[in-house]
């Protein structure tokens, strides 16, 4: 999944009856999570966040946006903050799957059909800006939608989408593309708010004044980069606080400014209690804050995800003035799709197995075993670390460790994946064979081509199980060659899961091929590839099991 937050700006902010007709339209969309609506009498604005899968979030974005051109009317509109638009503003938000600069794209099409398809003008801004000076949003929102009229009249104020010229009732929107911003609060065992800003004006990007030695005011950087911070007093918990926004957690993160401020804070007799996380979170942020913590304590980190974010919430004390719960707090977890055959039982899953269901089958078995391969592997890193006779390369356990982790995830997805295709390819052919009766050469040509489509997909699924397991071989022969010789046994059971995993997944590539003529460029092309798999895994596994018998004896 393709992950974003999506995060509109509406001009009504105090007619509920409005805002409830915008978020219907958003609710409708399957695939989406409303997350919030946040209405503003005073700026007569409402702030909407929902989350899911780029496509569907694109299309409930136009359709609120659509909705919001019928509802307000921007010559009639008044509120605090700057606006120019029915909707105003309009940005994704890259959560996880998808990079910042496939997100900045997905906006500019959601802008463009905006455009072509409501007929008013779309600005780019941001990560998705077409020109550097589009980058700040103040520039593109300049002088706000009373100025719009007169600003249509100028070239360089040229709509990235959509016609050039004003349109009264729908104003302007900007499109964009921005990181994720973490509402993020640290407490402190006092209730003097002076020392508690002293300390916010030490961390944020903004930095502090400062005399120097002859009394002149001079700037003093901030330590951290992407961080605002403000110190407040918060009534509700007794309490003085850092309020900070942490615009990008990939450059600062929630433990970075965390442990900043507990040192800061000691040097001036406070305490940090614990910390508080406003809104929803991406689960990178916490994993990343869990393994700092982990390896800061000289532990192995390639360790279960549940775990590492249970480290986080520890570490960072989440739960200090209300609970923090991760199934409500995590954007991936509050979006968790229907149980999958992952979140089975063992006996579950083999329950499943043995009935007369074709699925799942052979393509989910094979993903699993190398899956099993992954976490085997990763157990052997976590039996080494720390060991006598083995602590010099803790640094290269951690390293393969968390490697394996990843590795592991990536192939438990495929499990479902597969099962899911295969029943793609049965629905697909069902509908060919009725599109066949029907003799309507319309619906048979569809029906031949969705048919095709899932016939490649139901045969790229268990390929992309081979090419997968059979990474897997290179870090396994080293686990086996510097891991704690006596969990040997379980890196030489790894080849074999490994083994296992792409003979396996070449059988279904095999079957799944044999619905295209021998001579169809895909069938020829996927051969291939499998032959190749199949000739690497045969050469590098055998290895791995003979090394680990030597170890044996």
């Amino acid at each position: 999944m393709r992950l974003v937050e999506c995060v509109p700006n509406f001009s009504e902010g105090r007619n509920m009856q409005v805002i409830d007709q915008i978020t219907a339209e958003i609710k409708k969309v399957k695939g989406v999570k409303l997350l919030d609506v946040d209405p503003g009498y005073d700026t007569n604005r409402t702030v909407v966040t929902f989350v899911g899968d780029v496509e569907p979030v694109k299309e409930a974005a136009f359709q609120a946006i659509k909705k919001s051109h019928e509802l307000i009317d921007m010559s009639k509109h008044k509120g605090a903050h700057p606006r120019f638009g029915a909707c105003d503003v309009c940005p994704l938000v890259p959560v996880s799957g998808i990079t910042m600069e496939e997100t900045a794209e997905e906006a500019r099409k959601l802008g463009k059909r905006l455009g072509e398809e409501l007929n008013f003008p779309v600005y780019f801004y941001e990560k998705a800006a077409m020109t550097p000076e589009r980058e700040n949003l103040a520039v593109v929102r300049e002088g706000e939608y009373e100025a719009l009229e007169e600003r249509m009249k100028d070239e360089a104020n040229r709509p990235d989408a959509g016609p050039f010229e004003f349109n009264p009732t729908t104003g302007a929107t900007a499109v964009g593309a921005r990181e994720f911003l973490i509402a993020y609060n640290i407490n402190l065992n006092t209730t003097n708010v002076k020392p508690v800003k002293a300390i916010a004006n030490v961390i944020r990007e903004q930095g502090r004044k400062k005399k120097d030695k002859d009394g002149n005011k001079v700037h003093i950087p901030g330590m951290f980069k992407n961080c605002k911070a403000i110190g407040w007093y918060v009534d509700d918990y007794k309490i003085a606080q850092i309020s900070i926004n942490l615009t990008n957690y990939n450059v600062t993160n929630m433990h970075h400014v965390y442990d900043a401020v507990e040192k800061l804070a000691l040097e001036k007799g406070m305490r940090v209690t614990g910390s508080e996380i406003v809104g929803v979170v991406p689960k990178k942020a916490l994993l990343d804050a869990g393994v700092h913590y982990l390896e800061k304590q000289g532990m192995c980190a390639g360790i279960d995800e549940d775990e590492i974010i249970k480290i986080a919430c520890r570490s960072l004390g989440v739960s200090d003035v209300a609970e923090f719960n991760p199934e409500e707090k995590i954007i991936e977890r509050m979006i968790k799709e229907e149980k999958g055959l992952v979140d089975l039982t063992l006996t579950e899953f083999n329950d499943m197995l043995s009935t007369d269901s074709p699925a799942p089958g052979g393509g989910s078995v094979a993903a699993l075993c190398g899956a099993l391969a992954a976490s085997l592997g990763s157990m052997v890193m976590n039996l080494s670390f720390g060991k006598k006779g083995y602590k010099e390369n803790n640094i290269r356990f951690n390293e393969i460790a968390k490697d394996l982790q990843a590795r592991k995830y990536e192939l438990l997805k495929l499990i479902d994946e597969d099962t899911n295709a295969f029943n793609i390819m049965m629905g697909a052919a069902g509908s060919l064979k009725k599109a066949k009766k029907s003799g309507d050469e319309c619906l048979i040509k569809k029906a031949e081509k969705e048919n095709r489509y899932a016939q490649e997909l139901g045969t790229t699924i268990p390929l992309k199980v081979m090419e997968k397991s059979l990474l897997l071989t290179p870090i396994i022969k080293e686990v086996a060659a510097i891991g704690n010789t006596n969990a040997a046994s379980d890196a030489g059971v790894a080849a074999l899961m490994i083994n296992s995993a792409v003979k396996s997944a070449g059988l279904n590539v095999k079957i799944n091929l044999s619905g295209f003529d021998k001579q169809d460029k895909f069938r020829v092309e996927t051969e291939a590839k499998m032959a190749e798999f199949l000739h690497e895994l045969d050469c590098k596994t055998n290895g791995i099991v003979d090394d680990v018998e030597k170890i044996i004896g």
